[in-house]
């Protein structure tokens, strides 16, 4: 029973019970994919089905990894798989529990609000946005937000942590930004800002807006809309074909 209901691994060469990095930031990976398509859209679409079915899973997910056992979390059996053939890094597991807690009662939140009781609105976005901000940081940075939490919370300090911040060690020349990267990075926005300016025009709203207009002009006048943009509104066969003609006809500006 002791082994399917505990919180890390017990190695001998460490003081505190463990878990590997490699695997929890693959499981964050697995959860930010779905719950970024599921909130973009119920965003974009309004339809809020994908993100309930993804906020109970997370909720299961999360209950299985702080209530019972982090091995038998999906996401985590999963990202287990997943880099399998890559070296563990071990990290405590101590904070990483208070982290996912913080997740879990995040889950929870979001289940009652959204599964439960069907709220739409600025709490809900709030919600999701902390737990993307969260599963962001750890899978691309390597960052666990929820374990430099720990520490305000706690006496004793996290040991083994991710990259080893929790130890004092001095920069190194690798690690340094200088002014010319500095240059770079602001060029390179500077760059994107002026290639939008030229490449953009009007933006894809403006342009619909603009379309909308027309059609107002031309029911107020009788006047019938140009054959030069009638062609080029023709819905082609492939969109016909897959059933994508009103998305076709969103994506082209065209009514």
């Amino acid at each position: 029973m002791s082994k399917v209901f505990q919180f890390g691994e017990r190695l001998p060469e460490y003081a505190v019970p463990v878990l590997n990095e490699r695997e929890a930031r693959a499981g964050a990976g697995i959860l930010f994919f779905m719950a970024t398509i599921a909130f973009m859209n119920a965003w974009l679409t309004g339809d809020f089905f994908p993100i309930k079915i993804v906020v109970i899973g997370f909720f299961i997910d999360f209950f299985i990894r702080v209530l019972v056992n982090p091995k038998f979390a999906p996401s985590l059996v999963l990202g287990r798989i997943a880099v399998r053939n890559q070296k563990p890094e071990y990290v405590g597991a101590p904070q990483k529990r208070f982290a996912w807690a913080i997740g879990l009662v995040l889950a929870t939140a979001m289940l009652y609000l959204v599964v439960f009781q069907d709220v739409r609105g600025p709490v809900n976005l709030l919600v999701c946005s902390v737990c993307l901000l969260l599963l962001f940081f750890e899978t691309a940075f390597g960052i666990c937000i929820g374990c430099a939490i720990y520490n305000l919370f706690n006496r004793e300090r996290a040991q083994l942590c991710p990259g080893e911040v929790c130890e004092v060690h001095a920069v190194q020349e690798i690690q340094r930004v200088g002014l010319a990267q500095v240059v770079v990075v602001l060029g390179f926005l500077g760059a994107m800002t002026a290639a939008a300016n030229v490449v953009g025009g009007k933006s894809d709203l403006t342009q619909r807006q603009d379309v909308q207009r027309q059609d107002v002009m031309t029911a107020a006048t009788g006047l019938s809309v140009g054959s030069e943009e009638a062609e080029r509104c023709k819905v082609p066969a492939f969109a016909i074909a897959i059933g994508h003609v009103e998305k076709w006809k969103l994506h082209n500006n065209c009514r």
